[in-house]
């Protein structure tokens, strides 16, 4: 694999992840947003992370079974198909109920982002140069929950909610071609 394909998943595998992690800290600024919204008590609208949460401590232990059974470009390709559709109904989403449905679903496209991003990127690497794409990788992450809250304020103070959500789709439109491709 030439140098440039090497840069392309890296940086593939990067924004996939840095896209699961700002969702799952950028949606704690807007909760009281989102409460008075959709008409719901604060206690209600914690649903919309504890149901992303869940998904994601159902679907992270299976990953590797659904990653060998249907291969693992297949399912990093669909789980961020998946991830950026869902983002795309919260957004949407009318009701408190309907956003946590969909929270859900997107819970369970995010679940694969992470594992399955580090092991594409160790497939990728020699053992002689994994120490250096987990740094790359590394420094990604550290950049996801750092950007969150900070992008979710910023948003929140200027737009309106829906954005929280609909800042993934641009992101994962590029990962989804750069997957597809590379």
């Amino acid at each position: 694999m030439n140098k440039f394909a090497k840069i392309i998943i890296v940086f593939t595998t990067i924004s996939a992840a840095i896209m699961e992690l700002i969702d799952a800290s950028i949606v704690n600024v807007a909760l009281s947003n989102v409460a008075g919204n959709l008409g719901a008590t604060i206690e209600d609208v914690s649903w919309v992370i504890t149901a992303y949460a869940i998904a994601n401590v159902i679907i992270i232990p299976m990953t590797g079974f659904l990653a060998q059974y249907f291969g693992r470009k297949n399912y990093y390709l669909y789980s961020i198909i998946l991830f950026t559709l869902a983002s795309i109904m919260c957004g949407n989403s009318t009701s408190l109920w309907e956003l946590v449905f969909w929270r859900f679903i997107q819970g369970i496209g995010g679940g694969a982002l992470l594992s399955t991003s580090q092991a594409i990127l160790f497939d990728t690497f020699p053992i002689s140069q994994r120490g250096v794409a987990s740094a790359m990788f590394g420094v990604g992450i550290v950049m996801g929950p750092t950007l969150g809250p900070t992008v979710g304020g910023l948003i929140i103070d200027h737009y309106s909610w829906p954005l929280i959500f609909n800042i993934n789709i641009p992101f994962g439109i590029l990962a989804t071609a750069l997957t597809y491709f590379f």
